[in-house]
C-alpha cells in the first residue's frame, strides 16, 4: 500500500460526502456512486487498478472547486483567529491574515501548474499531492512529506482532544451559570471531559476504515460551518450591541470598540515576542488547503485546462474565507479586547443555549474529523504495513466475527483492537499533559506551513518548468520559500516557548 495515496484520501474523506451534497446542486453530471475525488484516490494499488477501469467522467466546475476548498478551510482553526489578531493589535492581526492569504494563493498557483507533469493539457496527471512530489522530487521527499503529514495527523489528534474537551466543559459552565447565575462558582477541570472524548474515540475508532464512516463525515462538515458562523455572529451581535447601547447613552462610539494598535500589552517585550509568534502559527494552522489542492484539481473537467481553473477557483475561495477570517477575528477582537479567549466560542455566555449548541457543533464536528481525517489514514497504514510483514500471523491477521443483538455483525481483529485503543490512549494523554489550545495549534501550523504549502510546491514548479538556477525567477521563488521558512520557525519557537512557559509556570 503506498502511503502518499492513503495520506491524501484521508485529508479530504471529511468534506467528500458534503461537498458532493454541494456539487449535485452545481452539476448534475456527477456520480454519486463514484468517490468524490476520482478513481485515482484509491488506498491501495489493487483497489486503484480496478477502479481505473471504470468509466469515469469528470465533471467539476470552478464552482465545485470553490465548494472544496471552502470545505476544507473552514474548521477548528477559526476558533483560535481572533485571539491571534487581539496578540498582534488592530493593524498587524488583519495584515498577517491577507498576507496568508497571498501566500496561500501564490502556492495554489504553482501547485496547480504541477497537475499535469511537463505539458497544461496533455501531459499525464498527478492526481494528489504525494504523487506530484513523487515525480518531481523522487522517493525520499515522498517519504519526508508522508511523515510531516503523518506528524500533522498525530499533533492535529491532540489539538482535537484539547478542543473537545474546553468546548465540553463550556457547555457546563454556561449552564451552570445560566441556572446559578454569575456569581456561582462553576469552573470544573478539563481532565475528566479529555477522557469522556478519548473513550468515544476507542469506541468509534473500532470502526473498519472509510467506506463505514460516510454518516461522519457528513456531520462533521455540517458542524464545522455551524460553529464558525455561530461564532461570527455572536461576536457581530456583541459589537454592534454596544455600539447601539453607546449611541442611544450619546458617548462616543469610540469606547464601544476594544483592542489597541499594539494588541494585548504584557509584562515584558520578550512576553509580546513570543505571543506574536505563536500567533503566526495559529493562522498559518487556519489555511490548510494546499495538501488537498491537486485532489480538488483532479476532478475539474477540461477544457479549459484545469490549471486555469483551479487558480479561478482558488482566488474566488481564498477570498472568501479571508473576508470571513476578517470578519470573525475583528468582531470578536473588537468584543473581548484584550480579554479575547484562545478560543473564541468560550468567551460568550449568552444567548447559553446558542452558546451550547456551537460547542456541541464543535464537540460533533472533531469526534468526527478525529477518526476520517486524522486518525483512520495512521491506522490503515500501520495495520497494512504490519499484514505485508508478518502475514501468518494470527494476532495482526485474524478476524473473529461477533453477533449482537439488534446490531450487525462485528468483525474483532486483536491488532486493530490494540493498536487503535492505544493510539487514542496516546494522543488522550499528551492533550492532558500539554492541554493549551493556542500554543499546540501553533507548533502545528509552523510544522506544516513551511514544507507542505511553500517548499514542496516552489521546488516542483521549478522542476516543471526547468528553471535554472540562480536565474531571476529562481532568486524570487527561493527567496519567497526561505522567508517562509523564517516564519514557520519563528512560529514553532514561539509556541514552543508558550508551552513550556505554560507547563512550568
Amino acid at each position: 500500500m503506498k502511503d502518499g495515496t492513503i495520506i491524501n484520501r484521508a485529508i479530504h474523506m471529511e468534506l467528500s460526502e458534503i461537498d458532493a451534497a454541494i456539487t449535485m446542486g452545481v452539476d448534475d453530471e456527477v456520480d454519486s456512486h463514484l468517490p468524490l475525488f476520482g478513481p485515482n484516490s484509491s488506498s491501495c494499488s489493487s483497489s486503484s487498478s480496478s477502479t481505473s477501469k471504470l468509466p469515469f467522467q469528470k465533471s467539476g466546475t470552478i464552482w465545485t472547486a470553490v465548494a472544496h476548498i471552502i470545505a476544507a478551510v473552514i474548521g477548528s482553526g477559526v476558533l483560535s483567529i481572533a485571539w491571534a489578531t487581539a496578540q498582534l493589535g488592530w493593524i498587524a492581526g488583519p495584515i498577517t491574515i491577507i498576507c496568508f492569504a497571498v501566500v496561500m494563493y501564490i502556492a495554489a498557483c504553482l501547485l496547480s501548474d504541477c497537475y499535469r507533469t511537463d505539458d497544461h493539457v496533455t501531459g499525464k496527471p498527478n492526481p494528489s499531492y504525494n504523487d506530484a512530489v513523487r515525480v518531481y522530487l523522487g522517493k525520499k521527499w515522498t517519504w519526508l512529506c508522508g511523515l510531516l503529514l503523518y506528524v500533522n495527523f498525530y499533533g492535529t489528534g491532540i489539538a482535537y482532544v484539547i478542543t473537545s474537551a474546553t468546548s465540553m466543559r463550556e457547555i457546563q459552565r454556561s449552564n451552570c451559570y445560566h441556572k446559578r447565575g454569575e456569581k456561582a462558582h462553576c469552573h470544573t477541570g478539563i481532565n475528566m471531559f479529555m477522557l469522556i472524548f478519548g473513550i468515544i474515540q476507542i469506541a468509534t475508532s473500532q470502526i473498519p476504515d472509510f467506506h463505514n464512516m460516510a454518516w461522519l463525515s457528513v456531520v462533521a462538515a455540517l458542524m464545522s460551518f455551524c460553529y464558525s458562523f455561530i461564532g461570527l455572529g455572536l461576536g457581530f451581535s456583541k459589537v454592534i450591541g454596544k455600539a447601539w447601547t453607546v449611541i442611544f447613552l450619546s458617548v462616543s462610539y469610540n469606547k464601544s470598540i476594544k483592542g489597541s494598535i499594539v494588541g494585548i500589552p504584557t509584562k515584558s517585550a520578550s512576553q509580546k515576542i513570543w505571543l506574536v509568534f505563536q500567533a503566526l502559527g495559529n493562522v498559518a494552522f487556519a489555511y490548510p488547503y494546499v495538501v488537498v489542492l491537486l485532489e480538488i484539481q483532479d476532478t475539474l473537467k477540461s477544457p479549459p485546462p484545469e490549471n486555469q481553473t483551479m487558480k479561478k477557483a482558488s482566488m474566488t475561495a481564498i477570498v472568501t474565507t479571508t473576508f470571513f477570517y476578517l470578519c470573525l477575528s475583528c468582531f470578536g477582537y473588537a468584543a473581548f479586547g484584550n480579554d479575547t479567549p484562545g478560543n473564541l466560542l468560550t468567551g460568550f455566555d449568552e444567548p447559553f443555549w446558542l452558546v451550547d449548541f456551537a460547542n456541541a457543533c464543535i464537540v460533533l464536528h472533531l469526534v468526527g474529523g478525529y477518526q476520517v481525517v486524522f486518525s483512520q489514514p495512521v491506522f490503515a497504514f500501520v495495520e497494512s504495513w504490519a499484514t505485508q510483514k508478518y502475514p501468518e500471523n494470527i494476532f495482526v491477521n485474524k478476524f473473529y466475527t461477533i453477533k449482537l443483538p439488534v446490531l450487525p455483525a462485528l468483525q474483532l481483529n486483536f491488532f486493530r483492537l490494540c493498536f487503535r485503543t492505544l493510539y487514542v490512549i496516546s494522543t488522550t494523554v499528551t492533550a492532558m499533559t500539554f492541554p493549551y489550545f493556542n500554543q499546540v495549534l501553533g507548533v502545528l501550523g509552523a510544522l506544516i506551513f513551511w514544507p507542505t504549502t511553500v517548499y514542496f510546491p516552489v521546488e516542483m514548479y521549478i522542476v516543471q518548468k526547468k528553471i535554472g538556477a540562480w536565474t531571476k525567477k529562481w532568486l524570487l521563488l527561493e527567496g519567497f520559500s526561505m522567508i517562509c521558512l523564517i516564519v514557520s520557525v519563528l512560529a514553532f519557537i514561539g509556541s514552543i516557548v508558550g508551552i513550556l512557559s505554560a507547563k512550568f509556570s
